[in-house]
């Protein structure tokens, strides 16, 4: 199973229908803050799509958080912002961890990362739209349940001129 992972779209969707067709997807899970895209995002996938609420999606009915469950992996989606991940993860790993989840997906600070350490693995696809590590390269997530049932990540980027 494949699975893409994005955020912060900010309803700047183009990167994203990028990434949808790069990908090929079986899900796609977004981590908040599209904005009113929401029909856009879903639409444009040919499988399903989990977006959470983000801190700038105002007026939304979207799930603050999701507990999915992904070959025999426990997983939680939330934007992050409640769990101060501006200032780093171990929060939000805490959190997963109280929680009994084996991952945590969150976005908010528009940078990347695969935190493997622990009992939690984090993971933020960074923004596809609007970027904020060195480079500023949008970035997303593929994430990959195998056969023996062992989840794979790895973070891609589009270029510049996407």
């Amino acid at each position: 199973m494949k699975i893409l992972v994005v955020s912060d779209t900010h309803r700047k969707n183009n990167n994203y229908f990028e990434a949808l067709q790069r990908v090929r997807p079986d899900l796609v899970i977004h981590c908040g803050d599209v904005e009113g895209s929401e029909y856009a995002l879903t639409e444009s996938a040919d499988c399903p799509v989990q977006i959470v609420l983000g801190n700038n999606d105002f007026f939304s009915y979207l799930p603050r958080e999701l507990e999915l469950k992904i070959g025999s992996h426990k997983v939680w989606v939330t934007h992050g912002h409640n769990y101060y991940v501006s200032m780093g993860n171990e929060n939000i790993k805490r959190e997963a961890l109280a929680r009994g989840m084996d991952v945590v997906l969150y976005g908010h600070t528009h940078r990347p990362v695969i935190d493997m350490g622990g009992d939690v693995i984090a993971v933020n696809p960074g923004s596809i739209s609007y970027p904020r590590q060195d480079g500023r390269m949008p970035s997303y997530c593929v994430m990959e349940l195998d056969e023996k049932d062992e989840l794979h990540f790895s973070i891609q980027y589009l270029n510049e001129n996407s």
